[in-house]
């Protein structure tokens, strides 16, 4: 089943090449450490996911891209057409001279009914190529005006036409500095309108981002492109195939069906997070050796501390006894700030896959007490090793990991919300301070509903 990705905005299109970029590089990397033919099944699975057939021998990524300004959408195709492995469709874009000047409101409320029509023609065309349709998959930041507004209202959209078809939503959260004085009033209305419309967001923290770069990449000068990198291999991991039972040497047919299937037990919570060890240097990576017992120790760990990268996590941080009555559980989550999950999956690729031992993710203390472990708790394989890595795991988990950020956005958003601090903005395209009240209600009830894990 293929999966048909659209990229918003510049931070959707620039993020969008990189996965294409990254997924095919790891499709043809020679070192998949597999039989030639595991590897030509391993590539075909690729291929039908995310791209459709060739044109002069060049495969066409399954994507539309949608931008209100030329600029960006020109470099990525240009990029990927340069790259002579893999292309953009010709009709596959949809430009405008005139952005969203940072302002949800703009991409919503104008620029969403203006080009409604000729964006899900786009995607309509795109999706009569697929054989089997899994779902969408939209990339987007949600603090600007196009990627944000416009994504959300193209989502909504999605739901109405494919009400049948998943739709995860990637979504980049910002630098909590902060580039865009109403970033925190961006992303609450991007954020609430997609936990109406969306199915899962997928969410990766900018900060989160940038410290893998210069911790475990040791990047000096770190650029979007190198973000968006790390990003691209985290992304990857997640979404290249895996066989679809223990034992099995088929590959899954519906990744985004059984991702979610696995992830999101109740439309309630529908946040997820990705965390993926080792990740490194090339440089470092000739001179490292993995076992899989010391990878799924420290992603464990990465798990329960809530940490982003394995460097640096805190080792204090242990799970509340199984036994305890709920308060305490309660309060030792406080004091230790141990992060409970709904659901986990991980991921493994590389030599030796089947020795290694998940037996402590299936500790019935990670989980919240009304799903038992065996639901709670999935594990795919496969021997193909992935990018260049003999052995790698991902995780992808629904658990508290956003409450502190997102309570945050939500605080900061409300402060200048009670002073009517830019609110006029928004008012003149329709977006009125009730669309904001309902934004801030749905949004304290997923923090709420987080906390109670």
């Amino acid at each position: 089943m293929s999966i048909v990705t659209v990229q918003l905005g510049q931070c959707g299109n620039q993020i969008g090449f990189e996965v294409f970029d990254a997924l095919f590089s790891d499709s043809h990397c020679p070192q998949g450490l597999c039989s030639k033919r595991e590897n030509e099944a391993y590539q075909a699975s690729c291929k039908e996911r995310f791209f459709s057939e060739e044109e002069h021998g060049v495969p066409i990524a399954r994507a539309v891209l949608v931008d209100m300004e030329p600029k960006v959408i020109n470099q990525t195709l240009s990029k990927a057409a340069q790259s002579g492995r893999w292309k953009y469709g010709q009709h596959s874009c949809f430009c405008q001279k005139q952005g969203s000047g940072n302002n949800w409101a703009y991409g919503y409320s104008v620029h969403g009914p203006r080009h409604e029509e000729s964006i899900m023609n786009l995607i309509q065309k795109e999706v009569e190529k697929c054989d089997s349709l899994s779902g969408f998959f939209i990339i987007m930041s949600m603090a600007g005006g196009t990627g944000s507004g416009l994504g959300a209202f193209i989502t909504r959209n999605l739901q109405d036409q494919y009400s049948n078809s998943l739709k995860m939503n990637h979504i980049i959260w910002p630098y909590g500095t902060g580039e865009v004085i109403v970033q925190n009033y961006n992303s609450i209305l991007t954020l609430s309108h997609l936990y109406r419309s969306s199915d899962a967001l997928l969410v990766h923290e900018n900060d989160a981002l940038h410290k893998i770069c210069a911790k475990l990449m040791n990047i000096k000068q770190i650029s979007f492109r190198d973000i968006n990198q790390v990003l691209a291999h985290q992304l990857g991991s997640v979404f290249q195939p895996t066989y679809s039972e223990e034992g099995s040497s088929h590959y899954r047919r519906n990744p985004l069906g059984d991702l979610l299937e696995n992830l999101v037990p109740h439309p309630e919570f529908k946040m997820l997070g990705v965390r993926n060890i080792p990740q490194m240097s090339e440089h470092s990576l000739a001179y490292s050796t993995f076992t899989w017992a010391g990878l799924l120790k420290h992603l464990r760990q990465m798990l329960i501390s809530n940490a982003k990268m394995e460097e640096g996590i805190d080792w204090q941080v242990r799970p509340p006894l199984s036994g305890a009555p709920t308060l305490g559980k309660m309060s030792a989550n406080k004091n230790l700030h141990f992060n409970t999950s709904l659901a986990n999956l991980v991921i493994l690729r590389g030599k030796e896959v089947h020795s290694a031992d998940l037996g402590g993710f299936k500790d019935p203390a990670l989980y919240t007490s009304w799903l038992e472990p065996d639901n709670a708790f999935n594990m795919w394989k496969t021997q193909r090793a992935f990018n260049k890595y003999e052995k790698s795991a991902a995780l992808v988990s629904n658990s508290q990991f956003l409450v502190k950020p997102l309570d945050m956005i939500v605080g900061k958003a409300w402060n200048m919300f009670a002073s009517k601090a830019y609110i006029h903005q928004y008012t003149k395209f329709g977006i009125e301070e009730e669309d904001f009240l309902d934004s801030f209600t749905l949004l304290e009830q997923v923090v709420a509903s987080y906390r109670n894990l």
